[in-house]
């Protein structure tokens, strides 16, 4: 979905992310920054913006009777348009890039608990 942040138009997808068991959060930041992020900006040169925000479960706030988070890192990929982000999924039809990235992946993720979704983005101007 097409959004308008500020005077700039984006397609944007969001990727909720879990650690592989045993892993720690630092080890879990560190592959993620140095190893998985490279793999995909070179598999993937349509990625306009790509954020990383790890999770820090001691400052998050709960409702009664939710489940607890089973996520440690919300991913966001920004495209340039539509067109953008079909062509960067295309590549994932090659059989080599998507065993490279389901390997790499292998590595730092619980692959099981991967969700990716695209949004739709509002966003206010700051008021300062």
């Amino acid at each position: 979905m097409a959004v308008c942040n500020g005077a700039k138009q984006v397609y944007k997808a969001i990727a909720l992310l879990k650690a592989k068991p045993g892993l720690s959060r630092e080890r879990f930041v560190a592959y993620y920054e140095r190893h998985h992020v490279p793999l995909i900006l070179r598999f993937m040169p349509q990625i306009k913006d790509y954020r990383r925000n790890y999770v820090q479960a001691h400052g998050a706030y709960l409702a009664a009777g939710v489940a607890e988070l089973d996520f440690d890192a919300v991913t966001e990929l920004w495209y340039a348009s539509e067109a953008d982000y079909r062509a960067a999924m295309a590549v994932l039809n090659d059989p080599a890039i998507l065993k490279a990235i389901a390997d790499d992946e292998a590595q730092f993720l619980d692959r099981d608990k991967t969700r990716m979704f695209v949004v739709e983005e509002h966003a206010t101007e700051s008021r300062l």
